[in-house]
């Protein structure tokens, strides 16, 4: 996929708030419909160089992505690369506005050549674009929830 998929959604809160829900790995699962489990490799659980395996379905597509945490800026911005089936890289930036926050998720996954490399990765985009944008629906519900 050269071109990444970007999804964005306005949160009801303020940075630090909305930091303080995404940076509790362990509970993407809660809001990721596609990650099914996460589990840490090793003690670390927050910032650059947390890695974790997480169990992901696409419709009856299964398979476990190893991930790596590459940045940790608290109340800004966290990325993440992609090792394993599927490689790539991903990025949750967060932006202070009037109201809330805007969260803005960018992430490029990159196909095996027996998934089509590239042409998969193009016609998987708006499959992509959808999941991830139903996911940023079910957290900002974390957030009108309260």
């Amino acid at each position: 996929m050269s071109k990444p998929v970007i999804v964005s959604v306005d949160l009801p809160a303020p940075p630090d708030e909305v930091w303080e829900e995404v940076a509790r790995l362990e509970d993407h699962v809660e809001w990721m419909a596609d990650a099914e489990r996460i589990d840490f490799v090793g003690e670390q659980q927050r910032g650059t160089g947390t890695r974790m395996e997480v169990e992901t379905r696409f419709g009856p597509l299964r398979t476990t992505d190893v991930m790596e945490v590459t940045e940790w800026v608290p109340g800004e911005r966290m990325a993440v690369v992609h090792r394993g089936l599927f490689t790539g890289e991903g990025a949750f930036t967060l932006t202070p506005q009037e109201g809330g926050t805007r969260f803005t998720w960018t992430e490029r996954i990159f196909f095996p050549w027996f998934f089509g490399g590239p042409i998969g990765a193009w016609f998987a985009r708006p499959v992509f674009g959808w999941v991830w944008r139903r996911n940023l629906r079910r957290l900002r519900e974390r957030f009108t929830a309260r």
